[in-house]
This record gives structure tokens, sequence and C-alpha cells, in this order.
């Protein structure tokens, strides 16, 4: 699938490309699934054509599962039928993304699948993995005994934070939605409600208040919700950027961090929640999903069987 100007999931279009080559570094993956996430419905709105360089046609996707077709001589890596998962992101948008058949990546961008988990599942780890595993581990740098309060738990990059700070040995209390507080205890974490009083109700579990905030929701959360923390805490935000006292936090391509995502997956510490799968020819569909956010879990598109 191609978009040829910016614009919504009316602009995606099915193409026939040319056939990518497996570089000296790199290797060709015919792709299982690819998932989306919200940064795919602001490339492709033109939201950051001031900071990106885009070349017409683009394919959209950073996070893919598949497996590999071939390697490059350099590549050594990989070999072929490898299955592997990708956060195949480049400084560049042009026609290498994951919601295609086949997709040539720098081995940089991959590490193995986890053999515990389905390509659906898997392709769901790369960006919300990273971003969750670089702010509770390098940010937060959370410690056994610890107590971390994670403002949308039940979300892409939440419910992976929850389940990376239980993995080290930390005291998790997660914020969601009502209808999400079965899932968030399965996750290890303590859930509390959304909405007015949420504060108290975190002292009541805590009243000397957490070790450190990480907050996915933005919308100022943090800053009504600071009597939660203890002083001096360490607080930081994936979606609010800018606040005082609050650590901003990109995800950034690391393949030591991508490997360990992937080996608390493998370990069955890490899990992810799929809400849907569409097939490719109905990837529209799954990013008007994303958009409505009408479904619990990742949206996946299934590329091929």
């Amino acid at each position: 699938m191609v978009y040829r100007s910016y614009g919504g999931p009316e602009v995606l279009e099915p193409a026939e490309l040319p056939r990518p080559k497996a570089h000296v570094d790199s290797v060709v993956v015919r792709v299982k699934a690819a998932a989306l996430n919200p940064a795919d419905l602001a490339l492709q709105a033109g939201a950051l054509d001031d900071a990106v360089a885009t070349y017409f046609p683009v394919v959209p996707g950073w996070d893919i599962a598949g497996v590999v077709e071939s390697a490059g001589p350099a590549a050594t890596e990989f070999a072929p039928g490898d299955e592997v998962v990708g956060y195949i992101r480049s400084d560049v948008q042009h026609a290498h993304g994951g919601l295609a058949e086949l997709v040539s990546a720098d081995v940089r961008t991959l590490v193995h699948k986890p053999s515990t988990m389905g390509f659906a599942e898997a392709s769901g780890l790369p960006l919300a993995g990273l971003t969750a595993y670089q702010a509770v581990v390098h940010t937060l740098d959370m410690r056994p005994g610890e107590t971390l309060l994670v403002h949308g738990a039940a979300g892409g990059v939440g419910s992976l934070a929850v389940q990376i700070g239980r993995s080290r040995g930390a005291q998790v209390i997660g914020t969601a939605a009502e209808r999400d507080h079965g899932y968030v205890r399965s996750l290890g974490a303590t859930p509390v409600v959304y909405g007015d009083g949420v504060a108290e109700r975190v002292l009541d579990l805590v009243p000397c208040g957490a070790d450190a905030v990480l907050d996915t929701v933005g919308q100022s959360v943090v800053a009504a919700t600071a009597a939660t923390a203890r002083p001096r805490a360490r607080v930081a935000s994936v979606a609010d950027i800018g606040l005082p006292g609050v650590t901003p936090v990109f995800c950034r391509l690391d393949g030591d961090d991508l490997r360990a995502v992937a080996d608390l997956a493998a370990a069955g510490r890490l899990s992810v929640r799929v809400g849907a799968v569409f097939p490719l020819d109905r990837a529209a569909d799954a990013q008007r999903a994303l958009a409505a956010g009408s479904t619990g879990g990742k949206i996946v598109v299934s590329v091929a069987d």
C-alpha cells in the first residue's frame, strides 16, 4: 500500500513496486504482519513535513514481523527462513515501509522474533516496546521495591511499561478506564480509574507517593496528578513535551534495547494485546480504526499468511 500525497486513510492505494533488494548489510523480509502507530497517521497527514524528507510514493509503517527471504553478504546476523521483528524507521519517508509484501531492512533494525509470539502480536513490539523500555529502564531507572505510576496503563506503550516495570521488581499502579481494569490486573499492576479524584485514589494506595511516574496520555495529566509523586520523584512523559520537571521520552532505535524487549517477550514476561487484525487490502480501514481509538489493543495489518 502506498500514498502519493499527504492525507488521511483515503489516500492509501495498492501499488506494484520494484522488488526490494538486499544490500551489503541488509536483508529482504517477507512481511507477515505490520502494526500501526499514531506516528504513521501523523506522517501520512504531513504533520512532520518540516522535519522529515518525503519522497512519493510512500509505503507507510515502521513495525513489522516476518521471515527473511534473502540476506546481503555482510548481513551475517540473519539467514533465509529466520523469523524477525523490526523497527524499520528511516529518517526519510519513501517506498520502504511495512505495509508491503516485501521490504529491505538494515540488520540494525531487526531482531529474532520471540518464538512465544505469533506474527501479529510480535509486530506490536518494536515502537511501543522500545518507548516503554527506554522510559522505564533508562529514563526512570526503576529499581526493585520502588513504586511506578503509569498513566494510560492499558494502552500500547503503557501496558508494556507496566510489564517492564514489574520485570524490574517495581510495584506498579496503572490508571485506566474501568473497562480495562481486568486487563491491567492481568499485567501485574493495581488499576486506578481515570477522572476526578484520581490523585486521591493513587495516594490511598501509596500515601507517600510514587517513586516514578510515566505519562503516556498527555492532556496535562502529569500536572493534574502532581501530588501522587514523592518529592524528587522521577517523572517522564511520552505525550506532553516541555513540562517543567518532566523528562520527555522519544523512541530511539537501539539494537540492544530492541533485543532486550524481545528477550523479555521470549521469557514470557512481555505480551502485546492485539485489538484487531485487518487484511492488507483493508489497510485504510485499519488506519480509521486507529484514528477512532475504538479498539483496545494494537491495530495490526496481516500482510501474508
